[in-house]
């Protein structure tokens, strides 16, 4: 894979000095897919978590992002790096940027913040990964809410090249200025948002699974179907035309026309289906427990994951 030069210490687009040391906190799902972005696109990236075994097992997740980098002939910029540590205070030494990624409880990342702003220099951004917790909520536990801000990444991290960019109320210019420009760097798509409960991603996809549950529960279709259905009849052409975009290229009227007496059959429901819910309850996860809507062997959950990861290399290659 060729190593191509770090970009220029200064970078005009965005009137503030270019990241070269960064760090993730947290190790679970998400952060070793963050930071093996981050390291290719020439950043020293430091990985933290308060657990020995959680950072030993963010190594191979790394090694796993990784592959799949070189096999999306990802270019690696020179001074790329990772290293792992549980000192917080040893991760924040001198970097420009922090990501935080530790689970979904506004209490815990109350008091990673706090940690942050208490170690890290007065001019590091400090970003959370959280998937819906408004940010002007994660920033009330810091003193200086103008350096916080949302950068949402999606799962894979190293596969989807998509990041949503969400300022809190206080969050200032500079700070969305930086954010983006990291984001591009990584040769990611930035989509600024302004906060709502479950940010933009995630609330188009709740909705989807919202009616695909509800049809199943129904009897209307099994779950093969719905996932032969929507996987061919609305997420390939998703992949290339936007929702914007199959508006106007089906035509308006016909939308109006349609949405006129469906949008009120549709699945307005406030609780989560107990299709899903009798499956928590139970144990019975998805692929992590074995058993979900499918059931799973270890060696069936390695195939699909090879699988899925290669479908989508080769999808994002296509869209490139």
């Amino acid at each position: 894979m060729a190593t191509v030069k770090q970009p220029t210490a200064h970078d005009a687009s965005a009137g503030s000095q270019a990241v070269r040391r960064a760090a993730v906190i947290g190790t679970g799902t998400m952060g070793p897919g963050m930071g093996a972005v981050l390291a290719r696109a020439g950043i020293a990236v430091a990985l933290q978590d308060v657990s020995e075994e959680a950072l030993e097992r963010s190594k191979a997740g790394v090694g796993l992002a990784d592959s799949v980098l070189d096999k999306l002939e990802t270019p690696r910029v020179e001074g790329g790096s990772i290293r792992y540590t549980v000192d917080l205070k040893d991760a924040l030494d001198d970097v420009e940027f922090v990501v935080e990624a530790v689970p979904e409880k506004l209490e815990l990342k109350h008091d990673v913040f706090r940690a942050l702003e208490q170690h890290a220099a007065a001019d590091t951004i400090l970003a959370s990964n959280t998937s819906g917790i408004p940010i002007t909520k994660i920033a009330e536990a810091c003193e200086h809410p103008e350096r916080v801000i949302g950068t949402h990444w999606s799962n894979p991290p190293h596969l989807i090249p998509m990041i949503e960019v969400i300022p809190g109320e206080r969050t200032s210019q500079a700070t969305i200025d930086a954010a983006v420009v990291l984001v591009e760097r990584v040769g990611y798509e930035a989509v600024i948002e302004s906060e709502v409960p479950g940010f933009v991603e995630n609330r188009i996809l709740y909705a989807i699974m919202r009616e695909a549950v509800d049809l199943v529960d129904r009897g209307i279709i099994d779950a093969d179907g719905m996932d032969r259905c929507v996987r061919w009849g609305i997420g390939y052409k998703l992949a290339v035309i936007g929702p914007m975009e199959l508006l106007d290229m089906a035509g308006l009227d016909i939308y109006q026309a349609v949405g006129s007496y469906l949008n009120k059959d549709l699945s307005n429901a406030g609780e989560v289906s107990k299709t899903i819910t009798d499956r928590t309850a139970a144990g019975k996860l998805g692929m992590k427990t074995g058993e979900g809507l499918y059931q799973y062997t270890p060696e069936r959950i390695d195939e699909l994951r090879a699988e899925r990861a290669r479908k989508l290399v080769a999808v994002r290659k296509a869209l490139s």
